[in-house]
């Protein structure tokens, strides 16, 4: 492969223009971005050889990089999915507070970390909001929808048989210490499977699912933005991809002229 960036000349003459127009064309070809970076990588080894052992001048690979991959979409739920989620049964403390824990993530879009360190008086009832800290240190207050906050309370009413007397967090385990993440991660996964959700469901996949369900309804990027604590619209422009697969689904099932043989 390397004797092709040059028309019939030896390697100490390839040059970094030599190297980068070469890459394009492999990318141009489909080569994806992991493969054009292992290509550079053995590419480099290889002049660095040539260097060591040859004499050869310069590495005409040193600063290239190849070019970036597109990143996969977050994965979500539908709404009849993220619901079904929801509907799990029993009214034992461990269930009611693994449904306030679902209906939490998925009303208000917070990270993992946020949701286990949260206490009692992040919730605000009356004006129907959460308090959170995110990355940064920095604290957003996120609207709570009823369902969640109905679940919030029933599982408060559980809460006091479980917890230990210094314990302050609003969601505990059997011991009655403050629920880690790996905790919730279990348990979510052992919901999905009993509800026979065919597909790996862990609580960024109800944050990518509120996020990506308020911007179908809205469409106002900048409050789901502010709601995920993204500093950077950037990172929430993601869902805007998601939302536009979305239509683009409608579309084809819908229009008369969009449906294929």
């Amino acid at each position: 492969m390397l004797t092709r960036l040059v028309a019939d000349g030896p390697l100490i003459q390839i040059k970094i223009h030599d190297v980068r127009r070469f890459i394009a064309q492999l990318h141009g070809k489909g080569l994806s971005a992991k493969s054009l970076a292992r290509v550079l990588s053995a590419w480099r080894g290889f002049f660095k050889f040539l260097i060591r052992v040859h004499g050869f001048s310069d590495n005409p690979c040193v600063g290239l990089r190849p070019p970036r991959g597109a990143k996969p979409l977050p994965e979500t739920l539908s709404p009849d999915e993220a619901a079904r989620l929801m509907e799990i049964q029993g009214d034992s403390a461990l269930v009611l507070r693994d449904r306030a824990i679902l209906e939490l993530f998925y009303s208000s879009g917070l990270r993992l970390a946020e949701l286990t360190a949260l206490d009692p008086s992040g919730i605000d009832f009356v004006d129907g909001t959460v308090r959170v800290t995110g990355k940064g240190n920095k604290t957003r207050i996120v609207p709570v929808g009823k369902f969640a906050l109905d679940a919030i309370k029933a599982w408060m009413e559980k809460r006091s048989e479980i917890i230990r007397p210094e314990e302050t967090a609003l969601f505990v385990g059997r011991s009655g210490k403050r629920l880690t993440p790996r905790a919730v991660q279990l348990r979510m996964e052992g919901w999905a499977r009993k509800l026979g959700l065919e597909r790996h469901v862990h609580p960024h996949v109800l944050r990518h699912s509120f996020a990506s369900h308020v911007l179908q309804s809205s469409g106002d990027l900048r409050a789901v933005q502010e709601m995920l604590g993204h500093a950077s619209i950037s990172t929430t422009q993601i869902y805007t991809h998601l939302d536009y697969q979305y239509l683009a689904k409608v579309y084809d099932q819908a229009h008369p002229r969009a449906k294929r043989k």
